[in-house]
């Protein structure tokens, strides 16, 4: 056996690849079986359907509301009162590093999406590792007359290095219209935030954000490696002073206390990005969040009105349902 194919151009390239995944997916032949039958080595018949997932010739999809059957997604459901909610299920979570982990959530939260987009929807989409990992996620599956939005100015991050990317490439999958928001996300001062926001081109953008039918978001906590400090836009006295005012959670670059409610401390006023009652008025909420070190964030998130459709992976759905709902508790 070879681990090479003969040279082919693009057309016998492309047939090469859909007739291995045709065998693999279609005839459940195992790759040992496929690679003796086409008389190459098993590596290549691994890479060529890798390449044929790559190259959009083979899309895995997997239906969203099955990702809602379970157990812990139907007890979520019942104890907060949420329309749906999405538990990426993995017994050993502790064996799993952050990075696996959130990439395992972005999955099931990218599938889940999928399952709440509807035709027409307007979605304003937040800015975050997590969100970015949930594009990346995304199945190419388009939805007829869909409009993004991006929620949060122009920003860019070791984690994510650039805001607008995580409304473009959803936008992209999604087959849909994307209104990037032509301004910085943060800016000196809050005078200088003012004249921003009247400026009458991002006054338009920002005004298309108030009729949003859905959200796509994360919440991250107020710890010294949050990622509003991450990315230059809090400082750590300023994430200090929050936490002292009560915060517990950010959401779309805001502070929300235990119960939810917004807490005003810089960057705030600095900010370009909707209000918080612009997030709540969205009909559907989807609230995509990774690790147990969020669960107070998730709780405030919860009681504050932010989410309708829940996606966490095992381990903090577990602490959700073992947590205390009385935020004064």
């Amino acid at each position: 056996m070879t681990n090479a194919v003969p040279n082919r151009g693009k057309g016998d390239k492309d047939s090469l690849l859909a007739n291995v995944a045709i065998l693999y997916y279609g005839e459940g032949l195992t790759q040992n079986e496929i690679s003796k039958r086409m008389q190459v080595s098993r590596a290549t018949i691994v890479n060529l359907l890798r390449e044929s997932r790559d190259k959009g010739i083979v899309e895995i999809r997997i239906d969203g509301k099955h990702l809602s059957s379970s157990n812990l997604a139907r007890e979520l459901r019942q104890r907060f009162g949420l329309v749906d909610a999405y538990v990426a299920l993995s017994e050993n979570t502790a064996g799993l590093s952050r990075r696996d982990l959130l990439l395992h959530v972005a999955r099931v939260g990218a599938a889940a999406v999928l399952d709440v987009v509807e035709p027409g929807d307007r979605i304003g989409i937040a800015w975050g590792e997590t969100i970015m990992a949930l594009s990346d996620a995304l199945q190419r599956t388009p939805v007829p007359n869909v409009e993004v939005c991006q929620l949060i100015g122009a920003m860019k991050s070791a984690r994510v290095p650039a805001s607008e990317m995580c409304a473009i490439q959803i936008a992209n999958k999604l087959g849909a219209v994307c209104y990037t928001l032509h301004a910085p996300g943060i800016v000196a001062t809050p005078e200088l935030a003012e004249i921003f926001r009247a400026e009458p081109t991002i006054k338009a953008q920002l005004d298309r954000l108030n009729s949003l039918d859905m959200t796509i978001a994360s919440i991250g906590n107020v710890a010294a490696e949050t990622h509003l400090a991450s990315a230059g836009m809090a400082t750590q006295a300023e994430l200090s002073a929050a936490r002292d005012a009560g915060a517990v959670g950010i959401i779309c670059c805001r502070y929300i206390d235990a119960a939810g409610n917004p807490v005003a401390m810089q960057p705030d006023s600095r900010v370009i990005a909707p209000g918080l009652a612009t997030l709540k008025d969205a009909r559907k909420r989807f609230l995509v969040v990774c690790g147990s070190d969020r669960l107070q964030a998730t709780l405030a998130a919860i009681r504050g009105g932010f989410v309708s459709h829940l996606c966490v992976d095992q381990g903090l759905a577990e602490d959700l349902l073992a947590s205390n709902p009385d935020p004064a508790a």
